[in-house]
């Protein structure tokens, strides 16, 4: 436990003092080799499979906030919100044998798993909640990844400054057993605030990673040419970490 509060602790001095660092050529550089240090460390240290803490029923935070979006007006989310999400699908796609379209009683079909886990915020902040859906590597397994996918990219729904968001993971991440589509909170529905109707949980990096309003997943070779090429949202705007383990 003490390791991950460490590891988290680093992780956020990281992501906030790296901004000015990334606006340089050599800054640049180095965060990229502080990046793949990084990964490397983390899984020196968190075997292939190892397992984020988890918690019990009496840990749950009492209230589990919002950040970021927490209630898109982009494109026709409210409308879908409106609806309970009953026109809702999610893509998946990229390099794979094949491409499905899946609603929300697809996804609940699906073997699920719930886990009570710590999100950890970049910003500072942590809340303890009990996340179920389905894992990644389920769905990954269904759609069948060719042999050249090497990364996987989650498309959103929100955007921020007239961008999507988007996040990204390796094949390693994506397989975890704790990384899961969530589509449920504390038992209840995933509320708007929180990622509704279907979020990422991956539960060895930090919250940035946990792209909410999930729209689609694709497997691709690269991560070059996808928005700024640097693998999310914030990694592309503001020097973020890409590789976020805790």
């Amino acid at each position: 436990m003490r390791r991950r509060n460490f590891l988290a602790a680093a992780g956020a001095l990281y992501a906030s003092g790296c901004n000015r660092i990334a606006e340089t050529a050599p800054g640049a550089s180095l965060l990229n080799a502080a990046d793949g240090w990084h990964r490397a460390a983390h899984r020196l240290l968190n075997p292939p499979g190892a397992l984020a803490p988890e918690y019990t029923t009496a840990d749950i935070s009492p209230f589990f906030r919002g950040n970021g979006s927490v209630n898109p007006g982009d494109g026709d989310y409210r409308e879908q919100a409106a609806t309970g999400f009953a026109n809702w699908r999610l893509r998946v796609g990229g390099l794979v044998e094949r491409p499905m379209e899946l609603s929300l009683d697809d996804i609940r079909a699906l073997p699920q798993r719930s886990q009570i886990t710590r999100h950890d915020c970049v910003e500072g902040w942590s809340a303890i909640g009990e996340w179920t859906g389905p894992q990644l590597r389920v769905l990954l397994d269904q759609a069948g990844l060719k042999r050249e996918a090497r990364f996987i990219v989650f498309r959103c729904a929100d955007e921020l400054s007239g961008a999507a968001y988007y996040e990204s993971v390796d094949l390693e991440d994506a397989r975890h057993p704790q990384t899961i589509v969530a589509h449920m909170l504390n038992g209840a529905p995933l509320p708007v605030r929180n990622g509704a109707p279907l979020r990422m949980r991956i539960e060895r990096q930090l919250g940035y990673k946990q792209a909410k309003y999930l729209t689609g997943i694709e497997a691709v070779a690269s991560l070059e040419g996808i928005g700024g090429g640097k693998g999310g949202y914030w990694e592309d705007r503001a020097g973020y970490q890409w590789y976020a383990g805790i």
